[in-house]
């Protein structure tokens, strides 16, 4: 018998004064039984980042075929592909013939090494970014993970601060980044 996934609810609040996008959003987000705390909150900072009405959650872990997240215009074209980890460079190399954008988000105690050995397979991708969070910043996303969560967003000038409670997290967006091709 498969183990079902753990299903989180998140009411976030989003002030995204950089591209003036103001916004609350009620998610529920389904937790592969395989998916850490930190991997799921990094699709939730992923999604902050991002946030628009068309941006959604996808199938992820189930489906082969789709990102953790994406943004499909009206005619269905994906306009925004997101994943998360350490992604193979030919599944990216893919994504970026069928998406106009492709971000990254890399995590993990491997993360320098994938990027040193997937840069020069992802160097001619020319609408990729990747973004490279420190495990620090992971742990602390990983410390607001709750089944019910009410978090407040804030992101200025490359930073985002995010709260929950009495807990606080800060993310230089800048320092993050490792490849940019285009306005993310």
């Amino acid at each position: 018998m498969a183990l079902a996934a753990t299903i989180f609810k998140a009411d976030v609040q989003i002030t995204d004064i950089d591209r003036s996008y103001y916004q609350q959003h009620a998610l529920t987000l389904a937790r592969h039984p395989s998916e850490t705390s930190e991997r799921m909150m990094v699709r939730l900072l992923a999604f902050m980042r991002h946030a628009d009405e068309a941006l959604s959650f996808t199938k992820g872990l189930f489906e082969i075929d789709e990102p953790d997240l994406w943004r499909k215009d009206l005619t269905g074209a994906i306009d925004l592909w997101i994943e998360v980890g350490q992604p193979d460079p030919k599944r990216i190399m893919q994504a970026c013939g069928r998406s106009r954008q492709v971000v990254i988000y890399s995590y993990g105690r491997n993360s320098e090494l994938w990027w040193k050995q997937a840069e020069p397979k992802l160097d001619r991708a020319r609408n990729l970014s990747v973004i490279s969070l420190p495990p620090s910043v992971c742990q602390s996303l990983a410390e607001l993970a709750e089944r019910n969560m009410q978090l407040q967003c804030t992101i200025q000038d490359d930073q985002i601060y995010l709260t929950a409670g009495d807990k606080a997290v800060q993310v230089d967006m800048g320092q993050a980044v490792r490849k940019s091709t285009e306005a993310i």
